[in-house]
């Protein structure tokens, strides 16, 4: 008998494996970080070897924690880092250089010089994506431009490229299988979203083989199965998706209108918006969310780039806190932000500014500003970019938002949570398990193989943890939001307003 679903969540700073069981339980949980690579300022890079020893190591751990073989999963669900790039030889399956990382920055010059062609508008009509470095598409251009010997051997049908649901996918089935789904092929600015086609001009402009490009499937179905020697039994590879829409199913936003937000590396908010891509007038971008069987669903996206990866930053950069949880209680220890506002752009300014040369810039800092209140701006900097986001949402999707589901690291943050709730003027809502992201993979892998017979079977799943409704008064709100847009303007170079 079949009693679990296995999770792998491949995140940007670490590799996780949740084993889950029919109720939605976590029964086991293994995680690894892994190194990260600043090669030059602005390049942000991960051995792809070590993600994947990273990823089949927490597999295997989670399993043994459990006593499990394997014979008793139904299937793994995939849900992984999306946008970050790696180039793989097709006959070895060694990688060809570093995985370009989804925050680099490399391609930023190349970027402009496409906006300088007047592309915007044909690229964001057949991709929904804005021009940006973020996006997969100019990292595979630089690697064949830059690699010795590269591009030959691509145009040759040598070397395989995939986001790192490929990446896991050849590795777990020992390269039999090179395919990836429509939420990842959605953010490499390579993939029609309408006809659900690798788009061929775009190919062309990029100067990219399709020969490098992987099968594009559905979000739940049947892929393959393991060819592991760690597994004494074959596992079925039934679901993927790319970690901000699998938070979405996780979450069970799952109707349009629906919004989440995750508190993670970077910070994601999603709108469902249904059977129809918006092509958003505000600078967010148009994605998919999933598609089962012969329905696609599209979703409205805002990102942030740097959310809790700013913490990190305290705890390494400047060293006020020893370890990331310390946070909430040195920020909580003042009773507010002093006049101290944080815009965290540390590796660009995402939407709805889309700045990519921005840098990071703490103002109001005072004789009297102390570690604390830098805290708590760097939180409320998470926060307020969030509301940012929101008011681009409802402008596009023309509803006011009605609550926020939350989850991620960052979102256990309390402290934080009601700043969201208090600057949204919205009630934001926190499930008891905040790993949705790994749940979602797990929905989709379990719909897949009759794990789960319905999405009414799961969504009954779902329960709050705790539910932040805001506190602060109207007047204290206004302050708050006309310094922080003060400080926006001070660091940020954007039309945006």
């Amino acid at each position: 008998m079949k009693k679990y679903i296995l999770a792998l969540d491949q995140g940007t700073s670490s590799s996780r494996a949740i084993v889950f069981n029919h109720s939605g339980d976590i029964c086991s949980v293994a995680q690894k970080e892994f190194t990260q690579h600043f090669p030059r300022p602005g390049w942000v890079e991960h051995d792809a070897e070590e993600i994947w020893a990273s990823q089949c190591s927490v597999m295997l751990e989670a399993l043994e924690r459990l006593g499990s073989n394997g014979s008793d999963v139904a299937a793994i669900g995939i849900t992984n880092q999306r946008e970050t790039t790696i180039v793989w030889d097709a006959a070895t399956g060694k990688p060809i250089c570093n995985a370009i990382v989804w925050q680099d920055r490399r391609t930023s010059t190349y970027c402009d010089s496409l906006r300088q062609q007047g592309l915007t508008e044909e690229i964001r009509k057949k991709t929904g994506l804005i021009i940006d470095a973020y996006f997969s598409g100019t990292k595979i251009r630089w690697i064949l431009d830059n690699i010795p010997g590269a591009r030959d051997r691509a145009e040759k049908g040598e070397l395989r490229f995939g986001t790192v649901d490929s990446w896991l996918t050849w590795n777990l089935t020992g390269g039999k299988v090179h395919i990836t789904d429509v939420s990842n092929a959605s953010r490499t600015m390579l993939f029609n979203i309408h006809t659900l086609q690798w788009d061929e001009e775009l190919l062309r402009l990029l100067d990219i083989p399709l020969s490098m490009m992987p099968k594009v499937c559905s979000s739940s179905e049947i892929y393959g199965q393991t060819a592991l020697q760690g597994l004494q039994e074959q596992i079925t590879i039934a679901g993927i998706a790319g970690d901000q829409q699998a938070a979405l199913f996780g979450q069970m936003c799952t109707t349009p209108g629906s919004v989440k937000n995750t508190y993670g590396t970077g910070c994601f908010l999603l709108m469902n918006t249904g059977d129809t891509p918006i092509l958003s007038k505000n600078n967010l971008l148009t994605t998919i969310a999933w598609k089962i069987g012969d329905s696609v669903k599209y979703a409205l996206e805002g990102s942030i780039f740097v959310a809790g990866s700013v913490v990190q930053w305290l705890r390494d950069g400047l060293g006020i806190i020893k370890s990331s949880s310390e946070v909430e209680a040195l920020a909580s220890s003042v009773a507010d932000n002093g006049g101290v506002y944080f815009v965290p752009s540390l590796t660009g300014m995402g939407a709805p500014y889309w700045d990519q040369y921005a840098k990071g810039g703490i103002h109001g800092i005072t004789r009297g500003t102390t570690a604390a209140h830098i805290a708590r701006a760097a939180l409320e900097g998470i926060a307020f970019q969030t509301m940012d986001i929101v008011c681009a949402m409802e402008k596009d999707a023309s509803v006011p938002l009605s609550e926020l589901k939350v989850d991620g690291g960052a979102s256990r943050n309390n402290l934080m949570m009601q700043f969201q709730a208090d600057i949204l003027g919205t009630t934001v809502v926190r499930p008891k398990v905040v790993e949705t992201t790994a749940k979602g993979a797990s929905y989709l892998a379990g719909l897949a193989t009759g794990f789960w017979t319905s999405l009414e079977d799961i969504r009954q799943q779902w329960q709050a943890d705790r539910i932040f409704k805001p506190e602060a008064t109207q007047e204290e709100i206004s302050r708050l939001k006309a310094g922080w847009q003060d400080a926006i303007r001070r660091t940020v170079n954007s039309d945006y307003e």
